[in-house]
């Protein structure tokens, strides 16, 4: 009964997209529109799609080096400030041992004056007097330790501020690293944004289906491997909270770098719907394919998290009979889409 129903499920998922693809916002559901035909030295609308696609593929690739460097930067600022805790305990512990130094040499000055065999001739008791040497063996002991302290304690303050140099050294990489990824994720999204601008609007409206197109060609190939057919996981209630999530920000925006609640991009949606489960995991689809579980498709649940590309550029969220919620890109809202629609690097799992 779950085979068929698993079945149905893909095959209404396989039916959805194609209605998709038809119903195309500015189409009538049949309609067709034959591509146009370019004028010598003009790229194809096709040639156009990809090359969009690939420039926010490209902007994807440049925002996960900008949110890595934005968490390291933060890292650092944090060991920053642990430092300079460390600085302000450090002089006041020399203040205190300085103080404690000087009160024992002046205590020891005032002991001192005779060598040891005149202050035992003249000690009316030796008893008394290998007492007084003793405490002042302790003495002269306790002095040197302290001494010897103090010194360390130098010793850590000039560490600390070799640790503080290198500290700032990489803050000041990884700002100049994020100004770049920021440049060229804007220049990418701009870029992108004046090739469609320049499209008349029957010409946008064949784009959008072009893309669906694109992917519904991608999922039907996906699905007629027979993936699914080994695919049996229940959501976790961790994982049916971060689906409930997701599956309320159906609609909504996609903007760089955001993190909602009104809009999102890629990993935002992620990490924000598994935050909602009550689990924290990387900001990042790169981070969060580095240090999130590895698990086989066979073996995804409703939850899991699904890493796209090679270079691990976007994610979305596997929400059963092969279908995923994600935000697409620039221009476009979270939505519903095929989990094979795009090439699948691999499944990581947020609640083991």
């Amino acid at each position: 009964m779950g085979t068929v129903k698993r079945r149905r499920g893909a095959t209404a998922l396989t039916l959805l997209c194609a209605l998709a693809i038809l119903a195309a916002p500015g189409l009538a559901v049949g309609t067709a529109f034959a591509a146009p035909t370019p004028d010598p030295g003009t790229k194809s609308l096709e040639q156009v799609r990809k090359e969009i696609e690939d420039l926010y593929r490209q902007a994807g690739t440049a925002t996960d080096a900008y949110n890595l460097a934005e968490s390291e930067t933060k890292t650092q600022s944090a060991k920053i400030v642990e430092i300079a805790n460390q600085v302000v305990a450090g002089q006041e512990r020399i203040s205190a041992l300085k103080s404690r130094a000087g009160a024992a040499a002046r205590a020891q000055y005032r002991s001192g004056g005779l060598p040891p065999g005149a202050k035992l001739a003249l000690s009316n008791s030796p008893t008394q007097f290998l007492d007084g040497a003793d405490r002042l063996r302790q003495g002269e002991k306790a002095t040197s330790d302290l001494l010897s302290e103090l010194n360390r304690t130098q010793d850590d303050l000039q560490q600390y501020a070799k640790d503080a140099s290198a500290q700032w050294a990489a803050l000041e990489a990884n700002r100049v690293k994020q100004e770049s990824a920021k440049k060229e994720i804007e220049q990418k999204i701009k870029t992108a944004e004046e090739l469609e601008s320049k499209l008349e609007a029957e010409e946008k409206a064949r784009l959008l289906q072009l893309e669906q197109e694109a992917q519904y060609r991608s999922q039907t190939a996906w699905l007629s491997t027979g993936v699914l057919k080994d695919v049996h996981g229940s959501a976790t209630e961790a994982g049916k909270r971060a689906v409930q999530f997701a599956s309320a920000q159906i609609g909504k925006r996609y903007v760089w770098g955001a993190q909602g609640p009104d809009t999102f991009d890629c990993s935002g949606l992620t990490s924000q719907a598994w935050r909602a489960a009550g689990k924290s995991i990387p900001r990042t689809s790169q981070e969060q394919l580095r240090l999130l579980p590895k698990v086989a498709v066979k073996d995804m649940r409703p939850g899991d998290l699904i890493i796209y590309f090679d270079d691990a550029s976007h994610v979305a969220m596997y929400v059963g009979d092969g279908a995923i919620i994600h935000a697409p890109r620039p221009g476009r809202n979270v939505t519903l889409a095929g989990a094979g629609s795009m090439p699948i690097k691999a499944v990581v799992r947020p609640d083991v």
